[in-house]
């Protein structure tokens, strides 16, 4: 068996009391005794009964809601879970909530309503709705003659005057007050609110009794409208606090929470939706002006006016090449033939006979030797410039 230190015990038994639901948020009735105040508001006290006794301490949050004086000989029904003081070994509770004895019966009733609404998922988290973004239309279920409707109105004007405000008068106090909050709570959905504001201006705790009934918390959840709980008790938390979709620590606060944007932030936004929006846009028309001058441009390359051009441009560029192959080929050829007639001169009688030569014919033929020629024959002679007649007289 393996050894344990005291300070492994106790943590380990604190432990087991920590993980025992059925050790959490008991209620106990018993006698304050030994009763200490200390200077930190924290109280450390017993409660004990005919045969027993056990420990409490209540820290000073919790014991700032108490509503009458504390002390040895009260008798009292307190909730709270069992713990474990590790330091000495000593078992105790932790008081969270303390009533006198003759209040016990409601409170027990009530936890046991709670306890039922709880099993029932009425306070489900995944039954939690959210809030509009922008409500067209709030709804608010209070008294119209207390303060929480004034300070409803007056953060809404401040910070979300897009909204219509639905009022509906409902008594919160009293023993009419369930009734009177349920039809509230009716006429506001069969009115077309996007979310509905529920509550009063804070009050003791018997002045809420109404929002810790059945019925309001089953209007409340079979609302098919978001609700607001606005009951103005920040220390305890109602039934109706528990079944809405969001919990308010005051009229303000929820009709804050009813407007999750004021007007600057919507109009900061709007705004900056307005400006991404312009600049979206123009870089749409420049693209697009880009794309249609790209298509403007292919459609006049292939139109036929274009396409007419560029063949008398092609055509003239042709005549233009073919005058000047024809001008090059002429030139060749006059070179050419300068060329030829060049040496055709070279080689003509005529040149010879401007040197001084002659040529003689007779009978229209070239005399070539004077074997052909007889005494007495006429011949014509040919000079460089000019023709003479002669007659042979002698042959050598």
């Amino acid at each position: 068996m393996q050894e344990l230190t005291v300070t492994q015990l106790n943590k380990y038994v604190s432990s087991v009391l920590k993980g025992d639901k059925n050790l959490k948020n008991v209620l106990i009735k018993g006698e304050i005794s030994n009763y200490v105040h200390h200077s930190s508001g924290h109280r450390y006290f017993s409660l004990k009964d005919s045969e027993s006794a056990i420990k409490a301490v209540m820290f000073r949050y919790a014991a700032e809601k108490v509503r009458f004086e504390l002390k040895n000989g009260v008798s009292v029904i307190v909730k709270g879970s069992i713990t474990l003081y590790e330091r000495d070994g000593t078992y105790q509770i932790q008081v969270t909530e303390m009533f006198q004895e003759g209040v016990g019966k409601e409170i027990t009733a009530l936890e046991e309503l709670k306890q039922k609404l709880l099993a029932e998922g009425l306070f489900a988290p995944e039954h939690k709705r959210k809030i509009p973004v922008l409500p067209k239309k709030i709804g608010v279920v209070t008294s119209l003659t207390g303060a929480a409707i004034h300070d409803i109105e007056n953060t809404l004007a401040r910070r979300y005057p897009l909204c219509e405000l639905y009022e509906i008068s409902a008594t919160v106090q009293g023993e009419n007050a369930p009734e009177s909050i349920c039809s509230g709570i009716a006429k506001a959905e069969s009115a077309g609110c996007d979310v509905i504001i529920v509550g009063r201006g804070g009050g003791s705790s018997e002045d809420l009794n109404a929002f810790d009934t059945e019925s309001v918390a089953r209007a409340v959840y079979n609302c098919k409208v978001p609700v607001i709980s606005a009951v103005g008790h920040e220390i305890n938390f109602t039934l109706t606090d528990l079944t809405a979709d969001v919990r308010a620590a005051t009229p303000t606060a929820a009709a804050e929470l009813a407007s999750k944007y004021d007007i600057q932030q919507i109009m900061n936004t709007v705004n900056v939706l307005a400006y991404k929006t312009e600049s979206a846009m123009k870089n749409i028309a420049d693209r697009k002006s880009a794309e249609f001058s790209a298509i403007d441009a292919r459609l006049n390359a292939q139109s036929p006016e274009n396409r007419l051009k560029l063949l008398a441009e092609r055509l003239d560029n042709i005549q233009k090449n073919a005058e000047t192959a024809v001008i090059r080929r002429i030139d060749r050829a006059e070179s050419n033939l300068a060329e030829k007639i060049g040496r055709l001169e070279s080689l003509s009688p005529l040149k010879v006979m401007a040197r001084g030569y002659s040529l003689a014919y007779k009978g229209g033929s070239l005399v070539r030797n004077t074997a052909d020629l007889a005494v007495g024959d006429n011949l014509v002679i040919r000079f460089d410039k000019g023709i003479a007649e002669a007659e042979v007289k002698k042959i050598r």
